[in-house]
């Protein structure tokens, strides 16, 4: 059990130093993390935000980011594993009755892993879900559906799916992994990210208890921080594939990399071009942590006194980091061969793939529109919509 922010920072820092060294083969291999993420869990550090009257140590928003942020500068796929996890939990915090909260947050007290069953391929857009809960003549549902990138699922015990019930609302469904009619695949091929275990959940009229069942739809009726903590973690993730990105620039630079001959120094690391490159790196590297800060702080303002207000500041100080970590992961990424010479590219060296991770994890969803909403709320303060995805 980890008891409070302190504690669970130290747990995440001592983690990322244990994870690191095998990070860049388990992706080189597609050596799936079983063994780290049972470590990780082992700790106690996937309860950390579990509501103190049940029992958790309830760390704050800014905690919970820098968490994510230092497991993902050692290894981006383990990072990204537990993010729904937490967002899951979240779901039940803001929707489940009091016996729901009671049952779910005693199995994550207890080292329950959730996975995630919410996206879907084919359909015409990333909220067209079609994924259906019907309910049974006893009180019970039938959940049936194909869902895709289920990060998580592959290593969960509870599988939260999102469906469409009867009347088209999206609820929850916590669905064990065991269940029957319910199936994972691990068919996720992506270039980068390659050990998040990303694949396939298949659902053949599996049963669901109606007390397993959450009314998710309810969270967009009013003010809400899903999409805000969410898209915070993403953002923790993307700062965090930064700094492993920086970090492996700077060691292969002073220990690898030989000086341009025209420099008239004897090592690398001397070379003024160089330097003025690094503090470019070093000053996007920190503005994306303190843009990180920033949203992490506005969410836990906002859950402190909840409004339409704080909401739309904390979904906005999101989108602003979200977007510019991504950019700032990419850059970083693809700078660590400009600076570190033709050595750098070798297949065996793997460096590449913290531009994978960068390139793969970024595409979740555009920046772009998160770019749209900043505009509208500055210029003509437009609160963002309340659709889970800011």
């Amino acid at each position: 059990m980890i008891r409070d922010d302190a504690e669970a920072l130290r747990t995440a820092a001592g983690l990322a130093e244990e994870f690191r060294p095998g990070a860049s083969g388990r992706d080189a291999r597609r050596e799936l993390p079983r063994a780290e993420l049972d470590r990780l869990t082992a700790t106690g550090l996937l309860a950390v935000t579990v509501p103190a009257e049940h029992g958790g140590a309830d760390v704050s928003a800014v905690t919970l980011a820098e968490v994510f942020r230092l497991l993902a500068s050692a290894d981006a796929s383990l990072a990204q594993i537990p993010q729904s996890h937490f967002a899951y939990v979240n779901v039940l915090r803001q929707q489940g009755s009091p016996e729901q909260r009671a049952f779910f947050f005693a199995e994550v007290l207890a080292g329950r892993r959730f996975g995630n069953a919410q996206s879907e391929a084919g359909t015409k857009h990333l909220q067209d879900i079609r994924t259906r809960l019907v309910a049974a003549g006893d009180g019970s549902y039938r959940l049936t559906g194909v869902k895709n990138y289920s990060t998580g699922a592959l290593f969960a015990d509870w599988i939260p799916v999102l469906a469409r019930a009867d009347d088209e609302l999206l609820h929850v469904a916590y669905v064990p992994a065991d269940a029957p009619g319910l199936t994972v695949t691990d068919d996720w091929d992506g270039m980068g990210q390659r050990t998040t275990a990303s694949g396939t959940v298949e659902l053949a009229d599996v049963v669901v208890p109606a007390a397993h069942v959450v009314p998710h739809h309810l969270t967009f009726t009013g003010p809400q921080l899903h999409g805000a903590l969410a898209q915070l973690l993403h953002a923790a993730i993307d700062a965090g594939i930064a700094a492993g990105a920086l970090a492996e620039a700077v060691g292969f630079v002073t220990t690898r990399s030989r000086p341009w001959f025209e420099s008239g120094y004897e090592t690398a690391a001397e070379d003024p071009l160089l330097v003025q490159r690094f503090g470019e790196l070093a000053l996007r590297h920190r503005a994306a942590d303190a843009l990180l800060a920033t949203a992490a702080r506005a969410v836990d303002t906002a859950r402190a006194a909840l409004d339409d207000d704080s909401a739309a500041e904390a979904s906005i100080a999101v989108a602003a980091a979200k977007a510019y970590t991504g950019s700032t992961a990419l850059e970083i990424a693809d700078a660590l061969f400009e600076v570190s010479g033709t050595r750098a590219a070798l297949d065996g060296l793997n460096l590449h793939r913290h531009w994978r991770d960068a390139r793969t994890h970024t595409l979740h969803d555009p920046a772009r529109w998160k770019i749209q909403h900043l505009g509208r709320y500055v210029l003509n303060g437009t609160r963002p919509p309340r659709h889970g995805l800011l």
